[in-house]
């Protein structure tokens, strides 16, 4: 079996984000830069499936500035076996990033495509949902649990009543959630080898694809958890409060 995982590059998450001066995006000049963790579940678990012998070959895929290297060269040294960069250094929104994968899906025809279930920075959780349905594939969200053998793929997902297992049948696109591993740390000697696995980079330009972006950042604002709290006397007077002043009653 052959499997692709789109890997993105993000603020590291033990990093708080600052928005910028002027409301535009996020901070990202000198700061620390890693794997997104919804795509580093994802390598893991394709890593483990590789040394189960289930997955001959892992394709690790990124778009974005020729930084992105460097978590081709992550997702390598923790086991997969070659990647692609597409460089551009506008910002492609989810539509977009399914548009790019679709052309690679085609060319490489992988079995699956195993992805995270959204991404650290922008949460959209859509890239996957859109590419199986360019694909006409089957899609399986926020999986905590995988188990493939013969064409099929059976997947524990977690819903609002508790957990669903879904049974289908390859190829499919699979999303994960971070309670299906927990990733392992690139050693040193693989971390030296994977700098001698093969990297393509491709611009985006020379794809030929309509990647018009139909969305727009108008502002990002910080969030603030502050809150006053006032101790009162009676449950008259936080009724009062509760429908006169909050008015949630």
């Amino acid at each position: 079996m052959k499997v692709i995982v789109p890997v993105k590059r993000v603020v590291d998450s033990n990093i708080k984000p600052l928005v910028k001066s002027d409301g535009s995006g996020i901070e990202i000049n000198g700061v620390k830069m890693s794997m997104n963790p919804f795509d580093e579940t994802a390598v893991e678990e394709a890593v483990q499936l590789k040394e189960k012998n289930i997955v001959t070959e892992i394709i690790v895929i990124s778009i974005g500035e020729i930084k992105c290297q460097d978590i081709l060269r992550t997702a390598m040294a923790m086991g997969a076996d070659r990647g692609i960069l597409v460089t551009t250094d506008q910002a492609v929104e989810s539509l977009s990033v399914a548009k790019i994968l679709k052309h690679f899906v085609e060319k490489e025809k992988p079995d699956f495509v195993l992805m995270g279930k959204q991404a650290s920075d922008d949460d959209m959780n859509a890239t996957g949902q859109i590419l199986a349905a360019k694909l006409g594939w089957a899609q399986g969200t926020f999986i905590s649990k995988l188990e493939l053998s013969e064409g099929k793929a059976k997947v524990t997902r977690e819903i609002d009543d508790g957990q669903e297992i879904l049974e289908l049948t390859l190829p499919a696109v699979l999303t994960t959630d971070l309670r299906l591993n927990e990733p392992r740390y690139a050693s040193l000697p693989n971390i030296m080898k994977a700098r001698k696995k093969p990297l393509e980079t491709v611009a985006l330009t020379d794809l030929g694809i309509d990647l018009k972006n139909s969305l727009e950042i108008v502002s990002i604002k910080e969030f603030s958890s502050s809150r006053e709290s006032i101790i009162v006397d009676s449950v008259d007077a936080l009724l009062d409060k509760l429908k006169n002043e909050a008015k949630v009653i």
